[in-house]
């Protein structure tokens, strides 16, 4: 049987493959402008690509997740545009000492400094740099995700989303720049990949021994991963979530706060390309069809600081914070119940 909507939606994604294939290339060209044509990618003593060493993506806080509308398809900003994102971040970073100031960002000595980039957005794909559009399903779903800065009270530890209550930031936010702790480490073994977060403490142990994937019935919160390597490019497939954690909530500056859900079927592909000592072309692609009506890609470029240290992360699921809100917020909608009936 002939499925005209099945065949466009199909086509859809497969001219969008090339595209963000484009897109990828032209990116990776300009992240390795300059590099040494004789350079020799470095493999581990067993053999595989080595990508050992500490990435941190603070640089990246400044680019967008969503490309300006203004922008179209531009994948880079003008010499005009970049100038005016190396004042705001300029004027930025000066704020963030301001403790007193009555347009400070709210974040104060938790926000690291960051670099302005020549990138519109992270998303390259949809090419107009937008999220796709939401399914019923996932617009209902989203409306109820909770998250304590969009609420004014609070009943239950579900009201809070799940980086709210430290158990993990969930993919694909977790590999993606936030304002503060954007550490990440490549750890090596044969048979294995592992990248460590600074953000929640996170660690994923991926196998790259063509072990077959688990069965669909156990679910995590990260996903379950595995690896292969095509070339010298680490391919890392994610699936089994558990469909709670949230889809976009990565606040990156310039960026808005978005509060879109995730589903069971949240499928996620990372490709990791060293181009050259000191810079990982990082691309990944989500896809979750009970929650957006197709699939969308981000990539951006990784540089190596073996300098940079990570922060311990203290934070727990049982954070008493979670509490004291739920008591607070349920004593002074009392107090104001009580005052109501008082006033009558």
């Amino acid at each position: 049987m002939n499925h005209p909507a099945s065949a466009s939606r199909l086509f859809g994604i497969v001219a969008g493959m090339f595209a963000a294939t484009a897109c990828v290339e032209s990116l990776a060209q300009d992240a390795s402008a300059g590099s040494d044509e004789d350079w020799v990618h470095p493999m581990t003593p067993w053999g595989d690509p080595d990508l050992r060493g500490i990435w941190p993506v603070d640089h990246m806080i400044g680019t967008p997740l969503v490309r300006p509308e203004d922008m179209g398809d531009r994948l880079f900003v003008t010499e005009e545009e970049f100038a005016e994102r190396e004042e705001r971040m300029i004027a930025t970073t000066a704020r963030y000492d301001e403790e007193d100031s009555e347009d400070r960002i709210g974040m104060g000595h938790w926000a690291e400094p960051w670099q302005a980039q020549r990138q519109t957005s992270l998303i390259i794909d949809p090419p107009d740099g937008q999220l796709p559009e939401l399914t019923e399903f996932g617009a209902a779903k989203s409306e109820r995700l909770g998250s304590s800065w969009f609420r004014e009270t609070w009943d239950t530890p579900e009201d809070f989303d799940v980086w709210d209550r430290c158990i993990t930031r969930g993919m694909p936010p977790s590999m993606l720049a936030f304002r503060y702790n954007n550490g990440i480490e490549i750890m090596q073994a044969p048979g294995y990949v592992v990248i460590r977060l600074e953000m929640i403490h996170d660690t994923r142990i991926i196998p790259v021994d063509g072990r077959p994937p688990l069965d669909p019935a156990i679910r995590h919160w990260m996903g379950e991963s595995r690896g292969h390597w095509d070339g010298n490019t680490l391919v890392v497939e994610s699936s089994n979530f558990n469909g709670i954690a949230g889809m976009t909530n990565v606040a990156t500056v310039g960026t808005p706060w978005h509060s879109i859900a995730t589903s069971e079927s949240l499928h996620i592909v990372e490709r990791f390309t060293l181009l050259d000592d000191d810079t990982i072309q990082f691309e990944m692609t989500i896809e979750d069809p009970e929650i957006m009506t197709a699939p969308w890609t981000v990539t951006y470029p990784w540089q190596r600081d073996q300098d940079y240290e990570f922060y311990e992360y203290a934070c727990h699921e049982d954070n008493y914070t979670i509490r004291d809100y739920i008591t607070t917020s349920r004593y002074e909608r009392a107090q104001a119940a009580a005052q109501s009936e008082s006033a009558e």
